[in-house]
């Protein structure tokens, strides 16, 4: 507890302090001659409190490649709290972006130049005591071709179409103090040390068990040896101990490093699951004499993983992975990545709301305050090093190694990272041995696959997949790392809707480009997800031997990353960049709601209710359940037209004001569920909702609170189509930051006047060191006024240290409850076993078409009568579908014959997909398929995937030697359930 008037308690004897050193910093933007020497004047530099990035202020206002970047400086004056000389004393960095380099006292202690990772120095031998002040002070130089000192090296994730800029102290920073014989921090450069590892073996999910394991590095910096006891306390969430066990007593030599070790059986544990972060504290104690002299508190989970017969198991139980590809910096407007713990909760927590149960953080390695976010709201993380979209050489990968492996031992703790992955697109297979190795060394027993993209013939890669395809496995599970790529702007609902943005229309990115082919209104985006994600559950766990082991859509919120829409940054997040919601994030809650199969009783109606009269638009509705029945006031409109499975169409439906309902039903015709929309009245007024952290907002002056503005009607409802201009007032202590909007440069980005989109909007607040009273009031023209008072809690800092630690008081998500006993599907498909096969041409590379591998091809010589290929099978089946990828899956159709021994059961053209397609045959009894072109291929590109490099990712494979030549890479015999 802090002393209001005495300010901090002294140091004395006992356990180590941490502290957040995080308030009274001073920033300067560009270079400072001397401002490393203590007595440097920076009375003029600008207040602020870490994390802190210096070009903040672009934060979406300006495009990626344009982003503020050079020098900065930050100074700190502080005093060490009484009775911590003869300490131990380490400052820990969470980051900082780019090159750092550390002064205390006039002296360069170290630098950190990967931009990226964690890093610490032991402060002890420079630091004052006296009661006068230390200085520190970091320059960061964050140029896009900043050089690692020592080798004059770039770094290949220093990218600006990836990793966004936002430079200097960007992340928290912490002083620890400790005895001398202590354990080590979790920070490998610099300081070289390993830190507390945790780990459950014999894990028993039935029976609520595990042998927790823990590992701890421990030094001796006494001039002596130290004999000492190691003793381990777990405790629950609700501050109970469940077991306390040791490790023995151990004597250390002087100057001695050693790892401690301990472990015990603990019964009736809380296994972590998706949407269940329970979490547990375990206590590492060095005791002296009976007396605690060092203890560390580690917060981590106990869960089961599993990868094998190509799919994910989390507690003995097969889930399917549904989620994000998300930038790293995971960033706000006018903020970047510097947000506070609560607001990490709030948009990682919305993830698991809209039912995705991964996070796949792209490029760069998240920030710890990421990484714990993840663990309490239950979303399962894939966690990278550092990488562009290449294979590393050279210093490169050497610098991406030390990255993974500074990354593996800070993070290795956290139940939510069931992924390492080696790098953004494929990797060598010596290189991918280079990262195994790493998490063999240092993270053996976390229950954590190593992989890849494109790693899919890969034999020492434990997981993989691609971008945009869909694959499958029998064996290593494969889930695509980028789907549904498109962009839309939450501004349009759809043509109807004021600003009518007509599907498609927009500005070209390059003068090639269409923008038809991205350019959606948030009605085709959410139509768009919807077809993506079927081709992923067609071929889910349940459905043969091999099975897609899931994908995750790129990306969650929009990103201030390379882009091709209407704005300078990417807006293909299913929230935009305050998180309020698209439609496609609703359409993705009803898909991705289970394990595997989703509950049948999702069901979401796409749009609003507030049209012109005269309006005729298709009505579309998102649901898990066999039949939509759509009403407009009452009468029935009959059943919708369904495409994607989930997706119901009702065709020109002519808008009438009043009610829209959807209702669903099963096979059997039982209704599942309902849902429905009304027409609101005129906007009359403006509501204004706060979002603060839990116990309000902090005055430390780096809290925010979010407030919601809409425009309501008389009866308070939002009013959809509202464009309003709003018009914001801030007085008291506090400091605005504001929203972003579309149709204004730098995308209002700042401005204390923006317009609504679809009836709603958010802004940001971000508190001063300062406590008070704060009032926001909003107004627009025509509407009536609102204002709210938000009061800000003290925190309290004395000699530049305060006690509350960020993300202490924050509170895990339990909502979907522990993991569900039972499977998660049931088998629909059982899988014909191929012992032979043969072909009318290159026979020999027939068995490539199944054997387990995607890359692996058969292609025929280019002559239509050798246009073949026929297997046995080891035993009759009734045959009902034939499952195959061929070559140019996107660009190509192929007519084709199928043939059940010998008898015609199919004749037709192939569907395009990005992957695989599914043929229903004519049910037959049969032990033996044919499969043969019956005519020329068709040239027709599909999709039209345009990257926003303007590169048009063409389909992997082709049949090549003509238009009468046929390939396969896959195929799949099944009889149905």
């Amino acid at each position: 507890m802090i002393c209001l008037l005495c300010g901090l308690a002294a140091f004395g004897a006992g356990p180590r302090k941490k502290y957040n050193f995080n308030s009274s910093w001073k920033l300067l933007t560009g270079e400072a001659t001397g401002a490393d020497a203590p007595a440097f004047d920076d009375s003029g530099w600008k207040p602020v409190t870490l994390p802190h990035a210096f070009n903040e202020d672009d934060a979406f206002s300006k495009e990626i490649a344009n982003l503020t970047t050079g020098i900065a400086w930050y100074r700190k004056h502080f005093k060490t709290p009484a009775g911590s000389d003869g300490k131990k004393i380490f400052i820990e960095f969470e980051g900082a972006r780019m090159g750092a380099e550390v002064f205390l006292n006039g002296k360069s202690i170290g630098l950190s130049e990967n931009g990226v990772m964690a890093f610490g120095f032991d402060l002890t031998d420079l630091l004052k005591h006296d009661g006068t002040e230390n200085v520190i002070a970091v320059r960061v130089d964050n140029s896009w071709k900043y050089k690692e000192k020592s080798t004059g090296s770039g770094f290949e994730w220093n990218d600006h179409n990836f990793y966004a800029n936002y430079g200097g102290l960007n992340k928290g920073v912490y002083l620890h103090i400790t005895d001398k014989l202590y354990q080590t921090l979790p920070l490998y450069s610099n300081l070289k040390t390993t830190g507390t590892y945790i780990y459950a073996r014999d894990i028993d999910i039935a029976g609520k068990s595990a042998v927790v394991n823990v590992e701890t590095e421990v030094r001796n910096e006494y001039v002596d040896a130290k004999t000492f006891t190691y003793e381990v306390r777990v405790e629950d969430m609700d501050g109970k101990t469940v077991k306390t066990f040791s490790g023995g007593t151990i004597t250390l030599k002087p100057g001695e490093t050693r790892i401690i070790k301990a472990n015990d059986k603990v019964n009736g544990l809380n296994f972590w699951s998706w949407g269940y972060g329970y979490l547990y504290k375990v206590y590492t104690s060095l005791k002296l004499n009976g007396s605690t002299i060092d203890e560390v508190k580690t917060v981590t989970g106990f869960r089961k993983t599993e990868f094998k017969n190509g799919m994910v198991y989390l507690n003995d139980r097969v889930i399917q992975m549904k989620g994000y590809a998300q930038r790293t910096t995971n960033e706000w407007p006018a903020l970047g990545v510097s947000v506070p713990a609560w607001i990490s909760d709030f948009s990682n927590g919305l993830m698991v709301e809209g039912n995705a149960n991964l996070v796949r953080w792209m490029h760069v390695t998240p920030w710890k305050q990421d990484v714990e976010s993840c663990d309490r709201v239950g979303l399962i993380q894939s966690m990278p090093a550092g990488d562009a979209e290449k294979d590393g050489t050279n210093r490169w990968w050497s610098q991406r190694l030390e990255l993974m492996r500074d990354a593996m031992i800070y993070n290795r703790n956290s139940p939510s990272i069931l992924f390492y992955e080696s790098g953004n697109s494929g990797v060598s297979e010596d290189h991918m041995k280079d990262m195994k190795a790493i998490r063999d060394e240092y993270d053996p027993y976390g229950g954590r696959a190593s992989g890849s993209r494109d790693m899919l013939e890969s034999k020492t890669a434990e997981y993989g997949g691609e971008m945009l395809y869909i694959d499958k496995s029998a064996t290593k599970p494969l889930w695509e790392m980028e789907f549904s790529r498109d962009e839309g702007l939450r501004t349009y609902w759809d043509e109807f809707s004021p600003p009518f943005h007509k599907e498609g229309v927009g500005p070209k990115h390059k003068e090639s480009e269409d923008p038809a082919s991205y350019n959606h209104n948030q009605d085709a985006m959410a139509r768009e997800d919807v077809i993506r994600w079927y081709e992923y559950w067609h071929e889910r766990p349940g459905t043969g031997d091999r099975v897609s082991s899931g994908g995750v859509n790129i990306i969650f919120s929009d990103s201030n990353t390379h882009f091709r829409g209407e704005e300078n940054y990417r807006n293909s997040g299913e929230v935009d960049a305050m998180r309020i919601a698209k439609e496609g994030f609703f359409a993705n809650q009803i898909m991705w709601d289970g394990w595997v199969d989703p509950d049948p009783k999702g069901l979401h109606i796409i749009g609003h209710w507030n049209y012109a009269k005269g309006v005729k638009k298709n009505v579309d509705v998102i649901a898990a359940g066999a039949k939509v029945q759509l009403f407009i006031n009452g009468k029935s409109q009959g059943y919708g037209e369904r495409s994607s499975h989930f997706l119901f169409t009702f065709k020109n439906i002519s808008w009438e004001p009043g009610n829209i309902k959807a209702i669903s039903y099963d096979e059997s015709g039982n209704k599942l569920n309902e849902s429905q929309l009304n027409t609101t009245g005129p906007a009359t007024g403006i509501k204004l909702t706060v979002r603060t952290g839990p116990g309000g907002l902090k005055g430390d002056g780096a809290d925010v609170a979010l407030v919601d503005v809409e425009a309501v009607d008389a009866k308070g409802y939002r009013v959809p189509i509202a464009m309003d201009m709003i018009k914001f007032e801030l007085s008291g202590p506090a400091e605005w930051r504001g929203g972003i909007a579309h149709g204004a440069p730098g995308n209002y980005i700042l401005s204390k006047t923006l317009p609504l989109a679809c009836g709603i909007n958010r802004v940001i607040i971000r508190s001063v060191p300062k406590s008070g009273q704060i009032i926001l009031k909003a107004t627009a023209e025509g509407l009536k006024q609102a204002s709210v008072t938000i009061t800000s809690v003290p925190v309290n800092e004395h000699d530049g240290l305060v006690e509350y630690l960020p993300g202490t008081d924050l509170k895990t998500n339990l909502s979907k409850g522990p993991t569900p006993a039972g499977p998660s599907y049931k088998m629909s498909r059982l899988a014909a076993k191929i012992v032979k096969s043969t072909a009318g041409s290159n026979a020999d590379d027939a068995p490539k078409t199944y054997d387990d591998n995607d890359k692996s091809l058969w292609k025929s010589d280019g002559t239509l009568p050798h246009a073949w290929i026929k297997y046995q099978l080891d035993k009759p089946y009734e045959i009902s579908e034939i499952t195959m990828k061929v070559l140019g899956w996107r660009t190509k159709k192929y007519p084709v014959k199928i043939l059940v021994d010998n008898k015609e059961v199919y004749q037709g053209t192939t569907e395009q997909s990005l992957g695989y397609i599914t043929i229903p045959v004519k049910k037959t009894k049969g032990q033996t398929v044919t499969i043969q072109l019956a005519g020329a291929e068709i040239e027709q590109d599909a999709f039209g995937l345009i990257e926003v490099n303007g590169k048009n990712h063409q389909s992997e494979g082709d049949s090549g030697k003509g238009k009468n030549a046929f390939g396969l890479a896959e195929v799949e015999i099944y009889q149905m359930l």
